[in-house]
């Protein structure tokens, strides 16, 4: 009976809408690269169906080793069953925010389920970051949701960053009774993407991030009153977790331990690693300067090739302000998408979902939204641009009598720049130097075009290939790309880093263009190292993670090359020993013609 009232309500509403008109907001039309793909110039939307909700804090759920997690359950206020929509969060559910309390979705007949991920808020058990026994708790939270007489039995996943990634690593075990997910910034390989980016240590984000969620951890669960014991047990317990996991994986990467490589602790937790075994519809929302920028279109493209139901949207967003400025070019606000992908999937209500466009970027020049023809973007060739003497960059190739260019190896370059930014989620946004990186390239050797007669545009990943040597045991290049405008401003569009060591390449992982290496795969294994023998010449294939952009008419192309990238990352101590006090010669003639290869796209 309730089932019947809760359709009969839906019907209604649909039937209203096809009198009065949709229920959308109108917004302007968003350039197509795509004939006959765009967005509507409708956005979906839909009424709400109750003005009221009932909360169940605290709701324990056991798992298969008898851990308690602590759930809170916001439900319509009316007969129900509902479909669930479930985030898992190593944040504190008690902390207020659309994520862990969703009126959006609840006001339109969705049950909002918020669990913290063992370990952490109010839960009980050790917090090990996408570990066995949390990838494990995902599939039973999906099973426990489904099953509850206040269910549809029809599940979707729901989150940001990390509640991102646990969709993902939940998805791929394929629950009984999950439908559907929407995956906002989620990294692809946790080695790659976030922990040891070019074989260093991300000291801009992992200190933070450890830090936030173990710092939420000690807040006192609700339930301390209610149950003193219980809720001072799971409170010392996440006390004495501060020496745990985010010590020893901080430890274990500074001092060259297990973290410092990529292997089995950084597989298990990627994404990419169990893509194939995740079937279910995703819609991925990334960034061109968020953390995971080189993460979420991987996986989307991963799945899409799967022959997965998914689609791609990625905006102008750092980590921390994802999804702002949004709708604008006729791309809606996140949750406004996010209601018509669970209507279709978990609603059954048919939102047209095949009429949104497979893939959205935002074009960094053109300061707009468009459509492209899939991700990579197909119209894509490659285009070398060559380090030159006299600071210039071309797409001549050097000749043989152009002489090198020498820098001091120091691990502090970088303090101020648009990497900061990015790698430190936004947070120093409003320091001017973000905004211009000419105070970092001080320390830097730049190569720079001339101003373009046409604008150029490129999307994709991009490869630095540069022939170096040093006088030292070890060499780390930071290789950035930025926008040099005619005021002499130069803005930063991405950039890629790699230890010497590092350097070798299995091409079978490596992604090729037009016969370039465009993409180039390092194992970043112990046993792939290779020794860096002092004055020798090495061909560092350097991945730069991948961009959408126009370098307008009359700005300039700039690449820049610097020996660290602080305080973004930092060499483990054994390579940093090997590093300091070296000088590195970066080589450009016709022998060792160093250069950047771009993915261009004719307009």
């Amino acid at each position: 009976m309730h089932s019947r009232f809760y359709l009969l309500m839906l019907s209604f509403l649909l039937l209203l809408s096809l009198w009065t008109g949709p229920a959308f907001v109108h917004a302007s039309t968003v350039k197509s690269a795509v004939p006959g793909q765009e967005w509507e110039d409708t956005i979906y939307d839909r009424p709400e169906i109750y003005s009221n909700y009932i909360t169940e804090k605290d709701v324990f759920i056991k798992m298969r080793d008898g851990v308690i997690l602590a759930a809170d359950v916001h439900r319509p206020d009316g007969p129900g069953p509902f479909p669930v929509i479930l985030t898992q969060t190593p944040y504190n559910k008690n902390v207020s925010s659309t994520e862990n309390l969703n009126e959006y979705f609840i006001k339109r007949g969705y049950a909002h389920v918020v669990v913290d991920v063992r370990g952490t808020g109010s839960s009980q058990g050790a917090w090990d970051s996408f570990g066995e026994a949390e990838q494990r708790d995902g599939k039973e939270l999906v099973e426990w949701a489904a099953s509850q007489p206040w269910s549809t039995g029809k599940v979707g996943l729901y989150g940001s960053s990390y509640r991102a990634i646990n969709q993902l690593l939940t998805a791929a075990q394929q629950p009984e009774g999950l439908e559907v997910i929407f995956p906002i910034v989620p990294m692809g390989d946790m080695y790659r993407d976030i922990l040891m980016s070019g074989g260093m240590v991300n000291t801009g984000f992992i200190p933070l991030w450890l830090g936030l969620v173990t710092g939420s951890g000690l807040l006192p669960p609700s339930y301390t009153l209610s149950d003193p014991i219980m809720g001072t047990t799971v409170l010392l317990n996440h006390t004495g977790q501060l020496l745990g996991f985010p010590v020893s994986t901080l430890s274990s990467a500074i001092t060259g331990g297990e973290f410092a490589y990529d292997g089995p602790a950084a597989q298990l937790r990627s994404p990419l690693a169990v893509a194939d075994q995740i079937e279910v519809p995703a819609f991925f929302t990334g960034g061109l300067h968020d953390l995971f920028q080189r993460g979420t279109p991987l996986i989307y493209e991963k799945l899409k090739a799967n022959g997965v139901q998914t689609k791609l949207l990625m905006g102008n967003w750092t980590h921390g302000n994802y999804g702002s400025g949004l709708p604008a070019d006729n791309v809606p606000a996140l949750d406004h998408i996010a209601l018509r992908w669970f209507d279709q999937y978990l609603m059954g209500i048919n939102t047209n979902i095949n009429k949104i466009p497979d893939v959205t970027q935002f074009v960094l020049g053109d300061d707009r939204f468009e459509v492209q023809p899939g991700w990579p973007h197909q119209e894509a060739t490659d285009e070398n641009f060559y380090l030159r003497s006299g600071k210039l960059l071309t797409r001549e190739t050097p000749s043989s009598l152009e002489p090198s260019r020498t820098m001091l190896q120091q691990p502090l370059n970088g303090i101020c720049s648009g990497s900061t930014n990015q790698w430190m989620a936004g947070i120093p946004d409003a320091l001017p130097c973000t905004k211009d990186n000419r105070l970092t390239e001080l320390g830097e050797l730049t190569y720079t075009t001339a101003p373009m007669n046409t604008d150029l545009r490129v999307s994709g990943p991009i490869a630095a290939k540069i022939f170096a040597k040093t006088t030292s045991r070890e060499l780390i290049l930071s290789v950035r790309v930025t926008d040099v405008a005619p005021d002499g401003t130069s803005r930063e569009i991405t950039a890629g880093w790699l230890a010497a060591s590092h350097r070798a390449v299995d091409e079978s992982k490596s992604r090729f263009l037009d016969g370039e290496n465009i993409q180039p795969w390092h194992p970043f294994t112990k046993a792939a190292v290779q020794e860096v023998t002092p004055n020798e010449v090495m061909e560092l294939d350097v991945e730069i993670f991948p961009s959408n952009f126009v370098i307008k008419e009359g700005h300039r192309l700039r690449v820049s090359i610097g020996p660290s990238d602080f305080p973004h990352s930092m060499s483990p101590v054994p390579q940093l020993v090997d590093q300091l006090g070296g000088v590195a010669t970066i080589l450009n003639s016709s022998k060792y013609p160093s250069s950047i290869v771009l993915p261009v796209v004719e307009e």
